[in-house]
């Protein structure tokens, strides 16, 4: 029973963990930004999404939008990670409509903007090679507005917001 177990809860975060790149992926391109930045680093992001997402150490993903020369954060997209897994729950869905409305509505980055990925993790987390602490840009200013859900497999989930200015 262990191993069933054990073996679903690998499935949720291997489908949170893509979603949440797929959904950051969705975000830039319909942001009108190039993609092909992230997909280079595929592999990487994915190999600490899992790690962390497995050992219950991420707490949220950041995509920061800004300008490339001043560093101005444009736009911030975050993901809450919600750890409510459960073996017995089989739900699992991805609300990808909810993102494209609120991407639409957070508006087009400027056509010379530049973006990052983050990682948010708890102190003491496992390191996973090529990843290193770094820092938010300031939100000063700015005004975030929750999403709510928009990933969930059996509990193991994320919560979506993004920032912008007021």
């Amino acid at each position: 029973m262990t191993s069933v177990a054990v073996n679903t809860y690998t499935h949720s975060v291997t489908y949170v963990a893509d979603n949440i790149l797929k959904s950051m992926k969705d975000i830039i391109r319909l942001s009108g930004l190039d993609p092909s930045n992230l997909v280079a680093s595929w592999e990487s992001k994915m190999r600490a999404l899992r790690t962390w997402l497995d050992t219950g150490d991420l707490e949220h993903v950041v995509l920061e939008v800004f300008n490339p020369k001043t560093g101005a954060l444009i736009v911030r997209w975050d993901i809450d990670v919600i750890y409510n897994w459960s073996s017995g729950d089989g739900s699992f869905w991805t609300d990808t409509e909810q993102l494209k409305y609120h991407i639409r509505k957070a508006g087009l980055a400027p056509s010379d903007a530049s973006y990052e990925l983050l990682l948010h993790t708890k102190p003491g987390r496992p390191d996973v090679e090529g990843w290193s602490k770094g820092a938010y840009r300031s939100t000063d200013g700015m005004v975030r507005h929750s999403l709510g859900s928009t990933i969930e497999h059996s509990g193991l989930g994320g919560n979506a917001a993004y920032w912008r200015k007021t």
